[in-house]
């Protein structure tokens, strides 16, 4: 019997989150995720998925380090490491950018992507004695225009994503860890809403093949 392998999903309680964690669900994998405040939503996630929802985060080492100590600890080895949590801070634009807004955008979306590839490469490298996996982090299309008038310092931030990315893979593809970027195109997202650019996706409909705005 082959053994059932397990996915850590960074920011799983909505959005795409949320539907990377039910689709590795659904194939059959062990799934555990991480939530900062929403309660609520990881509990509903948990419930429809049969995941397990750990409150951390992921742009914290403290707290990055216990979840990986307590995985450790209950002798769980990550198969798949999805670095999905981001943030984007308030619409703005660079004039109205604030230092506290900067440092948290770039702390959840690049420093602790980056401790949580350091922590997945230390157990899965062939090097270190791991069997190998996967790395997937979330970057996006906003990287092509720069996000104007709404999130440039987050289009940035992304676009570090992809730097990581290119790096890490040539890094580790010979110690056995796949390391790959997926950059959703426009989605609608609680984020979305949230960023007030909702209303703004229509105009956006010409540029997508497909004709239409992806929801989750």
């Amino acid at each position: 019997m082959s053994k059932i392998k397990t996915a850590l999903v960074t920011g799983g309680s909505r959005g795409i989150g949320a539907a990377i964690v039910a689709r590795f669900a659904s194939e059959g994998w062990n799934v555990i995720f991480t939530y900062v405040s929403n309660t609520a939503a990881a509990e509903e996630v948990a419930k429809t998925t049969g995941a397990r929802a750990v409150k951390c985060d992921a742009g914290s080492e403290a707290e990055i380090l216990s979840l990986i100590k307590t995985l450790d600890d209950e002798g769980i080895s990550i198969d798949t490491l999805v670095n999905n949590v981001g943030i984007t801070g308030p619409k703005r634009r660079m004039e109205e950018v604030t230092a506290e807004t900067l440092e948290e955008v770039m702390r959840v979306n690049i420093t602790g992507v980056v401790l949580m590839c350091r922590e997945a490469v230390k157990r899965m490298s062939t090097t270190h004695g791991g069997r190998g996996g996967m790395i997937v982090n979330l970057s996006s299309t906003a990287t092509a225009a720069g996000s104007p008038n709404q999130w440039i310092d987050y289009s940035a931030s992304k676009g570090a994503i992809d730097i990581i990315t290119r790096g890490l893979s040539r890094e580790v593809g010979a110690e056995g860890i796949r390391v790959n970027a997926v950059a959703p195109g426009y989605t609608l997202t609680d984020m979305a809403r949230e960023g007030e650019i909702e209303a703004r996706f229509d105009s956006f409909k010409h540029e997508v093949p497909l004709g239409r705005i992806v929801t989750v």
